[in-house]
């Protein structure tokens, strides 16, 4: 049976149907009111097509179909369908941006609050999204600050033996420390969480009432007034919503700027009647653009599996599915939502207002123009889930050969720019072996910028392996590492970065995370991003890897400043390895020890220009007889 006579023995009834190439993989879903008639258009003699429809038809070489109720089925059944494969002739939501959740750990002892960009099947609540994106982030600050239940990594199945800083500054009651708060008191400032997230302000401010004038009664007045305070948040929380929503209905702005292949699309979003955040989707390789096929898919792509709708979404145009759409929308939001065309006055200016900002989207995007430090630092937060913008990035690289000469390198980004002051260089020495550990402990520690210097390739006394060198384990090299630069930081009381990049995978992430809570440093931003994939992964959501479009200028900057810093490892150790070389032959020289031969290098620059130097010359630098030591080793060298 051909194609022509499979499409004419479909039934009339609504449904799914899907096309496949000749190597059986789909190549595009639709839907249709009517499977046979819609499916038959694509096989009638002489008719004419677009070049996407054309191409489209030209490669079909089976088709499968689903055959559902009513249509809304069918609306559903086509959009998971596209999701899960891909189809190269379906337009493919292309997303730079997903919007935040609060995460509740229900399924442990001393539930957590994080925030997270992706939702999971793991025992856990959550609560959201979120707009604007640091809305979810200020919540859980006050959830913190308030509930003093906390977003940490510590395992808390384990007691430690003290408790982090967040304690002391009371914003965690303390579970990971036995003794500092009791079961009863965690798991009732857990459900106040819950009950918070879950918008029962009401019974939660019922409930604190209650508690603070038993606590006072009790003449436990310290805890009432705790009470006191955590009911006042919420009263001014409450009312703060009650203005807002009294100001305007919940609006989302859809435009785009499109020169195929290339398509920027901007939504905005207007809550109580003020913008209060945006969203980008970027598309590069759309040769074909018809609006009319363009934004029904966006719009069910975007709105089907949302956990959030407006009750108006303001588009260019008018679209086929407009009546459908609506329905489906407003029966799973449970309020009406409408889908408008805007043709003049206010709103028309505000489609328009949208449709210049895609248009500026476009340009930033696929032109020269560069967006602003601030604007990038803003999209790496939104990207990464950071708690606020990263204005300074430290970030760590470990360089070696076959585990000798190990060295690590810490590069910084600040305020929109490479600061090379701040570098660091790192001489690793973990896993020195236990009867070496006494010429090891005689070394300095090698960080500041000026480690690399010659010097420094002469203090170190290391146990070598075959090839000269030591064998290391690279995670206990990058923990070496960050524990180095963090405890010299807490040490000094400087600031911690806001973010701290790790060249490397997930092992390489988890090293530095335990760098960081033996210095007890938790909350602090880390990613990592893996070499050949281009995947970053942030502490805390090792199963969300963020992989960013080829285009994105947050994956550039991310890339320059990896490239940076390993340009920066392997160039000091290089130097290390060239220098560890030069040494050897040196010191072998009897009566020419390590301080007699750093004069020597910094004098003639090299072994070669003073293998040239004549005695007299090498008498200006050392002592007589350590000079015709000298030349003698060298005479001898060169007759064998």
């Amino acid at each position: 049976m051909d194609l022509r006579e499979k499409a004419a023995s479909l039934g009339p009834q609504p449904g799914v149907y899907m096309f496949s190439d000749a190597a059986g993989a789909i190549i595009y879903v639709g839907k249709a009111r009517a499977l046979r008639n819609r499916v038959r258009s694509y096989f009638v003699e002489n008719r004419q097509f677009d070049a996407k429809t054309g191409s489209l038809v030209r490669e079909i070489a089976d088709l499968q179909y689903i055959v559902v109720d009513n249509e809304k089925e069918a609306l559903a059944l086509e959009n998971n369908l596209i999701k899960q494969h891909q189809p190269r002739f379906n337009i493919l939501l292309r997303d730079d941006k997903t919007y935040p959740y609060i995460r509740y750990t229900a399924f442990e002892k001393y539930p957590r609050v994080y925030v997270t960009r992706r939702l999971g099947k793991d025992g856990a609540l959550y609560f959201g999204p979120y707009f604007p994106a640091n809305l979810a982030y200020r919540l859980v600050h006050l959830i913190h600050k308030h509930f003093l239940v906390p977003s940490c990594t510590v395992d808390l199945t384990r007691s430690h033996p003290r408790p982090c800083l967040q304690f002391y500054i009371h914003r965690c009651l303390g579970p990971c420390v036995m003794g500092l708060v009791t079961d009863e008191r965690y798991a009732e400032a857990a459900l106040d969480v819950r009950t918070f997230l879950e918008g029962r302000r009401s019974d939660l401010m019922q409930s604190l009432q209650t508690r603070m004038q038993a606590a006072s009664e009790k003449e436990h007045y310290e805890e009432a007034a705790g009470y006191r305070d955590l009911l006042r948040t919420l009263e001014e929380i409450a009312e703060r919503q009650k203005i807002a929503a009294a100001a305007g209905d919940d609006t989302d702005v859809l435009a785009w700027h499109a020169e195929p292949p290339q398509v920027a699309v901007n939504l905005f979003h207007l809550r109580a009647g003020r913008v209060v955040d945006r969203r980008d989707f970027y598309w590069e390789d759309l040769r074909e653009f018809d609006p009319a096929e363009f934004l029904p898919s966006l719009l069910k792509q975007i709105y089907l599996d949302g956990a959030y709708y407006p009750r108006f979404i303001h588009v260019p145009g008018d679209l086929e599915d407009r009546s459908l759409l609506e329905e489906v929308f407003s029966e799973k939001s449970g309020h009406r939502v409408e889908i408008v065309a805007p043709q003049r006055g206010p709103k028309r200016a505000l489609l328009d207002l949208v449709e210049k900002n895609a248009e500026h989207s476009f340009n930033q995007r696929f032109r020269t123009l560069r967006p602003t430090s601030e604007a990038i630092t803003t999209a790496l937060q939104e990207a990464l889930g950071l708690p606020e913008p990263p204005t300074r990035i430290e970030s760590f690289d470990i360089s070696h050969i076959q585990g000798t000469d190990t060295v690590a390198s810490m590069v910084v980004w600040e305020a929109g720019r490479l600061k090379k002051s701040d570098y660091r260089k790192f001489i690793i020495r973990s896993g020195i072996p236990p009867h070496r550990e006494s010429s090891a402990a005689k070394a300095q520690p090698a960080t500041g910028p000026n480690v690399g210097d010659a010097s420094s390739a002469l203090t170190i006394l290391e146990p070598t392996n075959s090839d000269g060198g030591l064998l290391r384990d690279d995670f206990a090299s990058m923990r070496e590492a960050v524990t180095r630069r963090y405890r010299r930081l807490l040490d000094e009381k400087k600031p911690l970065p806001g973010l701290i990049l790790i060249d490397g995978g997930i092992g390489q992430l988890h090293a530095a995370a335990q760098a960081l809570e033996s210095l007890e440093i938790i909350n602090q931003p880390v990613a990592a991003i893996a070499k050949k994939e281009e995947i970053l992964y942030v502490l805390g959501r090792e199963d969300e890897p963020i992989i960013l479009a080829p285009h994105s200028p947050i994956l550039r900057l991310i890339q320059q400043i990896r490239d940076e810093t390993h340009r920066f490892a392997v160039t000091f150790h290089r130097q290390r390895r060239g220098k560890r070389q030069v040494h050897t032959e040196l010191t072998e020289i009897p009566g020419i020890g390590r301080r007699a031969a750093l004069k020597l290098l910094r004098e003639f620059g090299s072994v070669a220009r003073l293998r040239q130097a004549s005695l007299d010359e090498i008498s200006k630098v050392v002592n007589r007889t350590q000079a015709q030591r000298i030349r003698d080793h060298f005479q001898t060298s060169n007759t064998t």
